[in-house]
């Protein structure tokens, strides 16, 4: 198989403004860790200031993932309709609007809408971040500048957190608190309008994608870009032809394209899915979403179960910073195999501990031993996901695709990613309220059958060309 141009290294001087384009980009990442994540902190405001129980609890959670599953199938389109950029501000309109609205809901159903129309933004920004930052990143540094997707997803949940807890400090130990006369849950809603228009502003600031340029027949503005972003050292001609000449054998893709194979869809399409699905299935946002939940169901008051989450997304951050070290060095398997295999060691730890666990709801106890553990496996859990599947996946839907129908295969596996993401969102109340223990046993079974996944479906595409895949 054709490798495509030969891997050049990225001129020294444009670096630093790829580096910020880049970031720009995954500002809408940050949006969609702060957004999806600090809900964990309002789960107790809302059930108290609405009086609901943890079924509606688990809707209002649950429903924005759906919005972000129809967010991530129409991203692609409106990536190669609108552009790369134009796409980028609509989300960040989108998450602007869904903070206010989520700040002052009149009722838990009107939550839940405004909770969609930003998961709406989230499904949007999770496709066209590694899209954009794949497009114009050069090829050596390409998986280091894709994971600013998953970095900035890390720090919008710490970022989220830290509102959470600082915010329910100041009210007084509890989210139903009141500062200047509203409840602190609507606060930590609301706080997400300020990085949505950071997002907006930095968008405005960033260019086109020189391959949506070329696609567009607007070829001089792409060579300006190109230079920007590759530097004067790259034949600019030939860099040019070999865009154009996979796009002119290309055609706006359809979902008819993504058909083929036994199974309905293409093989590579089945495996972008396979890779959603088992970065979901293992439980991960458990802990983003229910961890203020999840402790107190074992013991822990309100205000310590929120330091607990903010050390879990710290720990998140550190992790994901040793993937972006790794990620251009070692390759993407051997990063995922390894963090399927920490997984699965942590998990099972954290369901041995749960088995101790002792009453139900609010009187539900762990001694200090097994909380001990489970806390202490809950935070390598997140570490090894951290440094593997939290950052590998998005690279690699970002890559793995071939040029044709690379924006509408994305957009499929996000979409996956999301409705596997509100599959174990919605169940997790349920589940846990059944037998806590045996809901880790279930993920701890899908960490295991990561690693066959990993071992016979997934190519490194490790210093590999955009054009070169297919």
């Amino acid at each position: 198989m054709s490798t495509g141009s030969p891997v050049q290294p990225a001129d020294q001087t444009h670096l630093g403004h790829v580096v910020f384009i880049s970031a720009a980009a995954a500002m809408g990442g940050f949006l969609f860790g702060y957004d999806s994540a600090v809900i964990n902190g309002a789960v107790t405001g809302i059930q108290s200031h609405f009086a609901v129980g943890n079924g509606e609890t688990a809707f209002v959670v649950a429903i924005a993932l759906l919005g972000s599953a129809v967010g991530a199938v129409l991203a692609g389109r409106l990536a190669d309709h609108l552009g790369r950029v134009r796409t980028m501000l609509l989300a960040a309109t989108l998450f602007a609007i869904s903070g206010v609205g989520s700040m002052f809901p009149p009722s838990i159903e009107m939550l839940g809408l405004w909770r969609v129309l930003g998961g709406v933004a989230i499904g949007i920004a999770s496709v066209i971040a590694p899209t954009y930052i794949a497009e114009v990143a050069p090829t050596a540094y390409r998986g280091r500048l894709a994971s600013f997707q998953q970095l900035a997803i890390v720090l919008g949940i710490t970022v989220s957190q830290l509102a959470n807890w600082a915010l329910n400090e100041a009210a007084g130990g509890t989210s139903t608190g009141h500062l200047g006369g509203i409840q602190a849950w609507q606060w930590m809603l609301g706080v997400e309008t300020v990085p949505a228009l950071v997002y907006g502003v930095m968008a405005l600031a960033i260019p086109e994608s020189p391959r949506f340029l070329i696609a567009n027949r607007r070829e001089e503005q792409a060579r300006t870009v190109l230079l920007e972003v590759e530097g004067e050292h790259i034949d600019l001609d030939a860099r040019v032809a070999e865009i154009r000449a996979v796009l002119d054998t290309d055609h706006k893709p359809r979902l008819k394209d993504l058909l083929g194979g036994r199974f309905g869809l293409l093989p590579i399409v089945w495996i972008g899915i396979g890779a959603s699905v088992f970065q979901q299935f293992v439980g991960i946002n458990v802990i983003f979403y229910y961890s203020s939940f999840l402790w107190q169901s074992v013991g822990i008051d309100e205000s310590n179960s929120l330091l607990i989450s903010l050390s879990t997304s710290i720990v998140n951050v550190v992790g994901t910073v040793i993937a972006i070290a790794l990620v251009d060095r070692i390759g993407r398997k051997p990063l995922a195999l390894a963090g399927s295999v920490g997984m699965a060691a942590a998990l099972a730890t954290a369901a041995w501990a749960f088995s101790y666990r002792h009453g139900t709801g609010d009187t539900a106890t762990l001694d200090d031993t097994h909380a001990t553990v489970a806390l202490v496996a809950a935070h390598v859990f997140v570490l090894c996901f951290a440094f593997s599947w939290g950052v590998v996946v998005w690279v690699l839907l970002g890559e793995m695709f071939p040029n044709k129908i690379r924006a509408l295969a994305l957009s499929v596996a996000a979409s996956a990613q999301w409705i596997a993401n509100w599959a174990i969102t919605v169940s997790f109340p349920s589940l846990s309220d059944w037998n806590l223990s045996a809901t880790y046993v279930i993920y701890t079974a899908f960490a295991l059958l990561s690693i066959p996944f990993v071992a016979y479906c997934i190519k490194e595409t490790k210093g590999r060309s955009l054009e070169s895949m297919g």
